[in-house]
Parts: structure tokens; C-alpha cells; sequence
């Protein structure tokens, strides 16, 4: 997943074309424990990077999710909200989040590659 970027609030950005997917980490699903509840974005919304564009509850706590870049929600996966607990079985994969057309692809230079992301969890747990 050489092809992935991740923030300091624990989300993930993996490019498809202009087209950035977003989810949250293996780890925050572990911080988090049973995800019980999310709440997406509606598809049109335009978020913008670092600012709220959904919500994370677990049976611990509630978080909120940040756009890691700018643009528009294009898509949403509709499942998470049948299944949250789709999101503790497969974080970086079938559980993404929601999908955002990026208005600056320049914003994907400030996030971290799978290697800082792994010194910064470390570094931080």
C-alpha cells in the first residue's frame, strides 16, 4: 500500500485518478475499540482539508472524522452506516469512508507515507 498517505488524526488517503479515498487506520479502529455508529458526509458536500466531515462511535468514545484534503464528497460507503462494525474488521480496506474529487492535489505532499506513519504511532502510543 506504498500508494497511501496518512494524517496525524489517524485517517488514510489512497488516490484513485483525482479521486482520494478515505478511511481511518487499523490503528485508530484498535484505539477506538467496537465501532458502534458513523455518520458520513452528504455526497456534494465540500469539505475542506482539516476540517470535520463526519463522526466515529464506539462503545469507548466518539471522534470526529477530519477531511485529510479539500474538495467534494463524491461518494460515501453507505454500508458503514448499516454495519459500522465493518470498520474493526477491515479499517484500510472494504471499510473506506468516503471518496473526495480534490481541488489541490498539492495538499497529498503534506501527509505522511506508510513509514513516517509508522514512527509517528510509535512515537506517540
Amino acid at each position: 500500500m506504498s500508494d497511501v498517505r496518512y494524517t496525524e488524526e489517524h485517517e488514510w488517503v489512497r488516490l484513485e485518478g483525482d479521486i482520494a479515498v478515505i478511511g481511518i487506520t487499523d490503528h485508530a479502529q484498535e484505539q477506538l475499540g467496537d465501532v458502534v455508529f458513523v455518520e458520513l458526509p452528504q455526497v456534494g458536500t465540500e469539505v475542506a482539508k482539516g476540517g470535520d466531515a463526519g463522526v466515529v462511535e464506539s462503545v469507548k468514545a466518539a471522534s470526529d472524522i477530519y477531511a485529510p484534503v479539500s474538495g467534494e464528497i463524491v461518494e460515501v460507503n453507505q454500508a458503514l452506516e448499516d454495519e459500522p462494525a465493518k470498520i474493526n474488521q477491515d479499517a484500510e480496506g472494504a471499510a473506506w469512508f468516503m471518496k473526495i474529487k480534490l481541488s489541490d492535489t498539492g495538499e497529498l505532499d503534506g501527509l505522511m507515507d506508510d513509514a513516517a506513519y509508522k514512527t509517528f504511532v510509535e512515537e506517540n502510543s
